[in-house]
Parts: C-alpha cells; structure tokens; sequence
C-alpha cells in the first residue's frame, strides 16, 4: 500500500487530472492507482486521519497485463518509425537516380541545364514534320521563309542550349527561358509561322529549291525578282548565299548566288527562250553607310540619280557579262573578298554592308530581266552600339535605317499601296523597280541561331519577318495552339498574333534612340554636302592654277589677270564660307549624336 500525498490544487487542476485520467484507455485506467478529486475523497470511508486519501496497490497480475500493454505500444510506434525511415530512404535513392540520369543527359556544369531538360521534355510532347525535299513548291509573290543553323563551335564549347523547334514545313517554335518572381524557372514558348521553315540538316540546295528557284523564271519572263538574306550578325547569311565555308575559305559553287545563275544559263539555253537572244550580265556592289562601292572595280564609289523617267540610275556601275556559271563563280569570289567587314559582340568578322549581287538579261543592249540577290547586313538594336565608337554606330544606325524601310516596302508591295516609301534609305532606292509593276516578286529568307544567348535577337528576327507577311495562325499551327493551351504552356492565336504584328520593339519607341538616329541622318546629310562644297572648292582651285600660268607668260594683260583674281577670291570667299558654315553643323550634329548615344541603355540578355 502506497501513500500518495496530498497536493493543494486549485479547482482548474483538479478537473484537468480528472480528465487526464479519462482520456486514458479503459484497459490502463483500471490498472493504474487513481486519484480521485477532493470531492470524490471525501465521499471515501478509506481516508487517513491526516486527511490523505490511502488508494490501495492493483494487484501483480494487473501491473504485468499494463508493462506488456506499453511495450506493445512502443513496439508499434517503432515499426511505424522505421516504415517511414525505409520510405524516405527509397525516395532518396529514386531521387538521386533520377538526378543521375538527368547528369548523364545534361552536363550539371552548364548553368542552363534545367532549361535544356524542360526544352527536351517539350519536344518529347510535339510530333515533328520538318520539310521535306519531295514536298511541293508553292509560288508567292512574297515568300517569306526562317532557316535555322545549327550550333557552332563556340556555341557547343560554351554549352550552349539550343531553343529552337522546327514543328513543320511552316511553324517554328521558340523557347524563350523565363524566371518567376519567386525564382523559378520555367519556358515562354512562341510560335511562329511562315511560307516554309528549314531546320538545321536543311542544305543551302534544298532553301534555294523553295526560296530563289522559283523566282528565276520570272527574271525570263521580263520581270524583277528580288532574294534577300536576313537575320542577326554571325546567324548564316553570308553562308546561304554565298556558300560554304571551311575555315576561312568560301565554296562560291554551294550558295545561291550560283545555284541562280546555274538555272539561268539553263533557262537560257532552252528553246523557248533561246530565240530571244537575252544576254546575261552579272553586277556586284555593297551599301555601307549610304554609299555605294563597286565590287567588282576596286570598291570605286557609285553614284545614285533618278533620270527624268524617273528610273533610279547607278552611275559607274560596272557590268561584266558572262558565259557560264564558272565565270559567275569567279565574279562572286572576287566580289566576296573586298566586301566590309567589322567586329560585332557576336562575329569577329561580320558583314557591315548589304552586299547586292544582280544578275541582269538584255536583249539587243536594253534592260530585259534583273534578278537582285542581296545578302543584308546583320541587325543590331541601337541599344547594343551605345558604348561603341561613331563610326559602329553610325554603321548600326544605317543598317537599321534601310531594314526598317525595306520591310515597309516589302509591305506595300504585298498589299498592292499606291506609295512605296523607297526613297528612306540608299538600299530601296537602289531597288526601287523591284518593289513596282506586276511582274515583281520578292523573296526574305531570315535567318536565326539556336543557342539561348541569341533568344532575343532570333525573336526580333522573327517579328521583323512576321510583319514584312502577315500569316494567320491556322493549319499545323493551330493543332499545337490547342494542344499547348490545354497544358498551359503555350497560347497563340489570331488576335495574339495581330497584337505581335502592332507591337513595336523597345527600340522604335524610345525618344533617345529617335534623337541618335535624327542625328545620324543629320550627319549622313552635312557630309554629302562637306563633300560636294570640297569638289567646288577643288575646281575653284583650278582657276588659280590658270592665274598662275597667265602670270608665268612674258607679256599678259594684267588688268585681265587683276579682274580674274578678284572673280576667283569673291567666289572662292562665298564657297569657303558656305564650307565653314557645313563643317560647324556638323561639328554639333556628331556632337548631338554623341550626347543621344549616352542615353542608350544596353539591357543584358536573359
């Protein structure tokens, strides 16, 4: 028998040790000694003197019946313990499988390896049908048409991730990588569509077979067709139409300069056209910075004029004619190898001009048919030259200046306008008969990188091509709007893409770039005219040189010499003031330049 002693409790502790001792299982509570309140106790005859109440002992076989109850009980929680032990030991081994996997299939190095698994893990979800080279070809007077690259050494030495996804014939995908607020990462998945798409196992053969072939027919037919190769520094322009390159050489033979002038020579020889007597002649010049340079002549520089026909004119543009492909060939290499070329952040020897190859038919000495092959300069924003020196952003502002006025005449020529705005830049004012008559047509080959560092100049890439022809969002393209709609990950659809077509880029909306490239123009504009007083002043100083020689003869009339003097200074005066005063505004407008260049801000990639 054990005495329990008796503590002052207080009414609130008292209730809660009874209902201690009712929350115990039945089988518990009747063997071990209870407690009873000080009501309850007082209600007892078993009460010791003291006021203690004497609880007596449960019997032996009672307390052994409890030992075996809580060893049971703790043996159940020790099995449940070590059940959830087991569990969270196999998720830790399925874990670190899966992250083994995902390790040997991505290098964990690359910091963008989540992105290449959930690129991955995308395409896994889309049934590829990349162009075929039995498909059929589909004539437009306007095609419009992406070729994607593959990865390049120094994309795959940096571990690049590529982001492009060729769904079909026309519809492309980009991957754009996006990170959450919250830090996590995960896809933006557009889709683009267009007259056809190349992947990358795609050869210039089977981009010329759909892009330029087609064309060529029409030059024989009396009318003007115009390629052109656009797209980002260093994304394959150059490669497509001019050809393969191994190392720094050029196979001139694989590019679609020679493949045009391979059907041209074909076309001509055929009986339909034989008897016209055409003739083929081959031009090649680049525009760099407004000016024109004769490839083919040692880079003289050319002239533009419009005749009272008001028929844009090269003067001094030097026609070779040719016989066969080869001396096509040897005509473009040469062209090739005195193109301007410049250092951009993504090609250390980028083309910085629009190199124009035209392959021109005359029949008895007139303008029969012209095919113009232009391989564009690469586009850059503006904010990307800003910490560069005048003469890469004068070269910038220019390049941009001529591909904004290309699409729009592009555009009109499209949507059948009464005005084509080709007198905004030396490039459309140059092609100026490609973009009228009924008998044009015109053909834009954008070309775009695949790695993640280039995604948001493949995006501007692909606005620019999907505004120069706005294509509905139908066929193949719908099917993986749907698909993708339904997991969340991807909406496109017509009201989407017409809000694309309206949207500008940040470039065409900021009020500094306006203000560099109004300054450019400014400038571009002072020099011509420095240039053109420069000439003046040089034949001016051909009069001097005669004052001289009459002064040098025995007997000259001096009053004549004296008249002709003061003709030469009151002349001369007015054309080196006029000089003065050009060189001080241009002095202000590179300084304005200068200032608006400041202000814009290079806004890193993602």
């Amino acid at each position: 028998m054990s005495v329990i002693a008796e503590s002052q409790n207080s009414p609130l502790e008292n209730e809660m040790d009874v209902e201690s001792s009712a929350s115990l299982p039945t089988r518990s509570r009747s063997a071990l000694p209870v407690v009873r309140s000080r009501s309850t106790r007082a209600s007892c005859s078993n009460v010791h003197p003291n006021g203690n109440e004497i609880v007596e002992e449960p019997p032996q076989s009672l307390r052994i019946i409890s030992s075996a109850t809580q060893a049971r009980r703790k043996s159940n929680i020790v099995k449940e313990m070590e059940k959830m032990k087991s569990k969270r030991e196999e998720k830790r081994a399925q874990f670190s499988e899966i992250r083994n996997k995902r390790t040997q299939e991505f290098d964990s190095n690359c910091p963008k390896w989540e992105f290449a698994r959930m690129v991955k893990d995308y395409r896994a979800t889309i049934d590829c049908r990349p162009i075929s080279i039995n498909d059929p070809i589909e004539e437009h007077r306007i095609c419009v048409c992406v070729r994607k690259r593959p990865l390049n050494k120094q994309e795959l030495g940096k571990k690049e991730c590529d982001i492009i996804t060729v769904a079909n014939r026309n519809t492309i995908l980009v991957h754009e990588p996006k990170v959450k607020v919250d830090l996590t990462k995960y896809l933006e998945n557009q889709a683009f569509r267009f007259d056809f798409s190349f992947d990358e196992t795609a050869s210039n053969e089977m981009v010329y077979r759909f892009t330029a072939r087609p064309l060529v027919e029409t030059v024989f037919e009396g009318g003007k067709a115009t390629c052109f190769a656009y797209g980002q520094t260093g994304s394959g322009k150059t490669h497509t139409m001019g050809g393969n390159f191994s190392g720094k050489t050029q196979n001139a033979s694989k590019g679609i300069y020679a493949f045009a002038s391979q059907d041209v020579f074909l076309l001509q020889n055929q009986p339909r056209y034989k008897a016209q007597g055409l003739e083929v002649y081959v031009t090649f010049f680049e525009i760099y910075n407004g000016k024109l340079f004769d490839l083919l002549n040692k880079k003289a520089k050319l002239r533009v004029l419009e005749d009272g026909k008001q028929q844009v004119q090269v003067i001094g543009l030097e026609e070779i004619q040719v016989s066969c492909a080869e001396d096509v060939i040897r005509t473009i290499e040469i062209g090739s190898a005195c193109r301007t070329s410049g250092h951009t952040f993504a090609n250390s020897s980028s083309s910085r001009s629009h190199a124009c190859f035209q392959i021109i038919l005359r029949r008895k000495g007139k303008l029969y048919g012209k095919f113009s092959l232009v391989d564009l300069a690469g586009n850059e924003r503006g904010a990307d030259t800003s910490s560069a020196d005048r003469q890469t952003r004068m070269e910038a502002a220019e390049i941009n200046k001529s591909l904004l006025a290309l699409k729009e005449c592009i555009r009109a020529l499209g949507q059948n306008k009464p005005h084509t705005p080709f007198r905004e830049s030396k490039l459309t004012q140059v092609l100026r008969d490609s973009f009228i008559g009924s008998n044009s047509r015109t053909c834009m080959i954008a070309m775009i990188s695949p790695g993640m560092s280039s995604c948001e100049y493949t995006l501007n890439t692909l606005r620019y091509a999907d505004r120069v022809k706005e294509l509905p969002h139908n066929g193949m393209a719908g099917e993986v709007n749907l698909m993708e709609t339904e997991s969340g990950e991807l909406e496109i659809s017509k009201e989407g893409s017409n809000c694309l077509h309206e949207q500008l880029s940040e470039d065409e909306l900021s009020p500094h770039l306006s203000s560099f490239r109004e300054a450019v123009t400014r400038i571009s504009e002072l020099e011509e005219k420095a240039i053109e007083e420069l000439k003046e002043v040089r034949e001016k100083m051909n009069n001097c040189n005669y004052l001289l020689d009459m002064a040098e003869q025995p007997e000259y009339d001096l009053e004549a010499f004296v008249y002709q003097a003061q003709c030469f200074i009151n002349e001369g005066s007015q054309i080196f003031l006029s000089l003065k005063d050009t060189v001080e505004e241009l002095t202000l407008a590179m300084q304005m330049e200068e200032q608006a260049s400041k202000h814009l801000i290079k806004r890193p990639f993602q």
